[in-house]
Formats: structure tokens, sequence, C-alpha cells
């Protein structure tokens, strides 16, 4: 039997999105983008600063890299501590040595915990941007708006107060947001968030607060994703992320300047065993021509200035 057209006839359907945070567009057709000194390839890496509670709640959902055994599990636990006080000074150094000024994504915990830690990241002139409370306190649509707004307040007002930055930044743990996130991060002087995983460069971002910007923060060139998701080796990993690179440069020179995005943890990729193959993967890449290593908040003025 011959199927209606109303069978198919969707009486909201129109061009583009489902929403009005942004205006729809195909990122070919865009105007291109020059990045500083003529170079094709933002190359922004951003190493993320959690701290999972040893007495998780999980709810609604346990964010990637949460504790998985009976508590207490200190197994995974320290784990992720050896992170905060070993793997990161490995990442420090070698950032230092290929000349990548990071972004670290900080949640408020750590900087409580660790200021020592957060001297020593301002003292290498990383950019800080806010990761939330910590990773068991998930932005979601069954949070309260009050609720959700005490906790982004309170996270941006330790982690200015303790690095003395202006943490113009916002990645929500686990990437989740409510509706509500977006407007109540923006109400705090917040430029750009990172859990829109959709696009290759910048794009504006409307709030009730005013415009704001998105970000290209990765999912899948992601460590943890890569490595303990996925399973995939270190050599495998360092493969994706040349392979990256090469797509993003030839599309530079047809269409315009790309961010090349890298999500990486010092209690994963912080191990001794993974450094080798993370140093000659990313030195591949600042040794290319027209590569720019820069913080997000770099790559969002030098776009800006161009907007």
């Amino acid at each position: 039997m011959p199927v209606s057209d109303d069978y198919i006839r969707y009486k909201h359907r129109r061009y583009g999105m489902d929403h009005d945070r942004y205006d729809w567009s195909m990122l070919h057709r865009r105007k291109p983008v020059v990045w500083p000194n003529g170079a094709k390839v933002a190359l922004w890496v951003t190493v993320g600063l959690q701290f999972f509670p040893l007495n998780q709640k999980g709810k609604p959902f346990r964010a990637p890299g949460s504790l998985t055994n009976a508590y207490p599990d200190l197994r995974h636990y320290t784990l992720r501590d050896y992170g905060n006080r070993v793997g990161i000074y490995r990442l420090m150094e070698l950032f230092r040595a290929l000349g990548i000024p990071a972004t670290a994504a900080v949640n408020a915990a750590v900087a409580e915990r660790y200021p020592s830690l957060i001297r020593d990241v301002v003292a290498e002139a990383w950019e800080i941007i806010a990761h939330g409370r910590d990773m068991d306190t998930i932005h979601h649509a069954g949070m309260a708006e009050a609720e959700e707004a005490a906790i982004v307040k309170e996270t941006l007002s330790t982690l200015r107060g303790v690095s003395g930055l202006k943490v113009a930044g916002w990645l929500s743990p686990a990437q989740s947001e409510s509706w509500n996130t977006p407007d109540l991060v923006a109400a705090e002087g917040v430029e750009y968030i990172c859990d829109w995983v959709n696009d290759d460069l910048p794009y504006a971002f409307r709030t009730k607060a005013g415009t704001i910007h998105s970000m290209p923060h990765p999912i899948d060139l992601d460590d943890y994703s890569v490595l303990i998701q996925n399973h995939h080796s270190d050599a495998e990993f360092a493969e994706q992320i040349r392979d990256q690179f090469a797509v993003m440069q030839a599309e530079s020179e047809r269409h315009g300047g790309r961010v090349m995005a890298i999500a990486l943890h010092p209690w994963v990729v912080g191990q001794p065993y993974r450094m080798k193959t993370l140093s000659e993967a990313l030195g591949w890449i600042v040794r290319q021509k027209g590569v720019w290593p820069a913080t997000g908040a770099e790559i969002l003025a030098a776009f800006k200035d161009q907007r």
C-alpha cells in the first residue's frame, strides 16, 4: 500500500536547526579564516585536570573516566590522582619543549585541593578554563536552574580566585549541559563553551546574556576515548593525530584556516610509556608549515578579529 504524503510531512520542518542558538551554515561555504602569520591550522591542546570523588553518586550518569569498582575504589581514585601529581608535569615539560601553550580544563575541586598545581599551570602561561565543580557534578535537564546557577558561580569564582586569571572558557563535565547551561555561564562572564562538538571553527552562539562562541573541543581525538574506551594502541593514537592534521591542512589550503583540537588527560597519556609516541606525534605537527599552537582564548580572539 503506498505511503501518503502526510507520512513524511513534518509541520515544523525548516532550513537549519531546531533551535535558535546559532545560525546554521556549511563550514566550507563560510568566509575563510587566516590565522596569525598566515598559519593554516591552529593547534589547540587541552588538558583535563579532573577530580573524581571517592564516593561518587553517578547521577544521572557516570562521567567518562569515573571510578568503577566497589567503594572505596582506591585503585582508580589514586590513578586519577597520579595524573594531577605526576603525569601533568611530564606534559608541562613536553609542551614547554615544543612551544605549545596548552589550555587546562580544571575542576574547581582540583583548584581547592591542589592550589600549588594551579600556580604551576599559571607559571607555564597556560590558559585555564572552567570544567565544572567536579566529575560527579553533572549538568543536566533535571537540575534546578537555581542550583545549577549556584554551581556555575561557585566554580568560576573558585578558579578565578585561585588562579588570578580571567577564566573565559567553559567545558562541562562529560560535556553534558542542561537547557540553561550556556545562559548561566555567559551570565558569569564566560566567552566560549566547548560542549557542542559540531564544527572545526568557532561560531557565534546566542544566550540570554548575549553572544558567546562555541569552540571545537573534540570527543574523538581524545586520549581517554581512543586509548581507554576504544582500546587502541599508543601508536594508533599517534597515527590518528597525524592523519587528523593532514586532512585539516589539506582542507585549509582550499577553504581557509581550521582548528585542530586534541584533548588529553594526564592520568591517561601522562604515563611514562605513552610519552614517547605523544612527543613524536606533536613534534611532527609543530614542525609542519603553517601551524599555530595557541590557547582557546587566543584562537577565539583571532577569529573574532576577522568577523
